[in-house]
């Protein structure tokens, strides 16, 4: 049983992260509802164990890693194989858009995080080296090599 003060700490979670976490799930699934399994699977990791000497900058990078490795297992795990009939058929996007989404599909994935939490989510080189666990400077010549990669494929 949790308390109001934990209920009132994960609620506010959600609310601010949830988008984020759909978004690094979203990076390695490319579905939106394999993504949104794993956001699910991601905040009732936190439900049933909160984390309580994290600071709000030490969450968010609790959850980003809790994601990624969520969806790496989802990956391996061949539940993309799945049979499940669905409905919803996404929008395509703009054709700019989707040339961008090529483009960074074909980076790696470790160049498509460092990218994604360097512009999207406004970390340093050391707070992604630590999220990701490993060095400061492997972070900023993979940055600079991805943005000179996708400069590329865009280019083609």
């Amino acid at each position: 049983m949790i308390n109001s003060t934990e209920e009132n700490f994960i609620s506010d979670a959600v609310n601010k992260y949830s988008d984020t976490v759909f978004r690094v799930a979203f990076q390695y699934t490319k579905d939106r509802f394999d993504a949104e399994d794993i956001v699910q699977e991601v905040f009732l990791k936190l439900l049933k164990k909160p984390p309580k000497d994290f600071d709000r900058n030490g969450l968010k990078a609790w959850l980003i890693r809790v994601t990624i490795n969520k969806s790496k297992d989802f990956l391996r795990a061949g539940k993309r194989m799945r049979t499940v009939v669905r409905d919803y058929v996404a929008p395509s996007p703009p054709v700019c858009y989707d040339e961008v989404f090529d483009a960074l599909s074909k980076l790696s994935e470790r160049d498509r995080n460092a990218l994604y939490l360097h512009y999207y989510e406004g970390y340093t080189a050391r707070e992604i080296a630590s999220i990701t666990r490993g060095s400061e400077r492997a972070v900023t010549k993979r940055i600079g090599r991805a943005r000179e990669k996708l400069k590329n494929f865009l280019e083609e």
